[in-house]
């Protein structure tokens, strides 16, 4: 079993694209899996065609953080794949949470008694390394950080590497980086070659050898709140996800 927080400070990135279609390929492939959506963009959730109205009363990742016995009960399930939906309401959480002892340690809590049912648990982590991301790198044995092989997303990384290397000093020492990954990237273009070359010498023996192809299917599978799979099985952005899904299993 693997909990695995997918991170980057920088939205844009391919982080939620990342975690939707990584959990559906891995389901197809007959895992068992959870999808936490801990970005209060809501967009995991959003792009699976799950968004909750503002006046639902079903349960989300907010009512976990504030109550963790509530975790089996916020599940819901779609075409096999586990998912812990989130609303707009999880930005008060971390203002609401931050005087709570061992706030960091909440997500982690609420996972223990279901970390055996599943082979893994995905965390979509918000653009931002506040609380809430601190909850997901403290409840994950690892992280993934998708890169968009531009050069500004790469400078951004010194920043996000800083809070890893605090959390595996203070709160999670098992935490690794398992996986660093390429996405939006344009095989015509110099500069992504160059991105690549650079990411490859930073995380040697880490980055994926699935490059994520820039591809408009991409963009336009979340407003019809589908997979890449069920919105464009032949685009390239479907071949991209299963060449990485295959490849995450073989790393396993």
């Amino acid at each position: 079993m693997s909990i695995i927080s997918i991170a980057n400070q920088k939205g844009g990135v391919g982080k939620t694209t990342t975690a939707v279609n990584v959990a559906a390929c891995l389901v197809d492939a007959g895992m068992r899996v959870l999808l936490i959506d801990l970005d209060p963009q809501a967009n995991a959730t959003y792009s699976l065609g799950l968004a909750l109205s503002d006046d639902s009363h079903a349960m989300t990742i907010y009512n976990v953080l504030k109550t963790p016995r509530l975790l089996k009960e916020a599940i819901v399930s779609r075409d096999g794949l586990n998912v812990l939906p989130a609303t707009i309401d999880i930005s008060g959480a971390e203002i609401e949470l931050a005087s709570e002892a061992g706030r960091e340690h909440i997500l982690k809590r609420a996972l223990k008694p279901v970390k055996d049912d599943y082979n893994y648990i995905l965390i979509d982590c918000p653009p931002s390394l506040g609380l809430l991301t601190l909850n997901a790198l403290t409840a994950a044995d690892r992280v993934w950080i998708t890169v968009q092989t531009e050069a500004l997303p790469l400078h951004g990384l010194a920043k996000l590497l800083q809070t890893i290397e605090i959390v595996r000093d203070r709160l999670n020492p098992d935490l690794q980086i398992a996986g660093v990954l390429c996405t939006r990237f344009n095989a015509q273009r110099n500069l992504d070659g160059d991105v690549v070359e650079k990411i490859e010498a930073k995380f040697k023996g880490k980055v994926f050898r699935t490059r994520i192809r820039q591809n408009v299917s991409l963009a336009e599978a979340p407003s019809h709140g589908k997979t890449i799979f069920e919105y464009a099985p032949s685009s390239t952005g479907a071949e991209d996800y299963q060449a990485l899904v295959l490849e995450i299993i073989k790393r396993r």
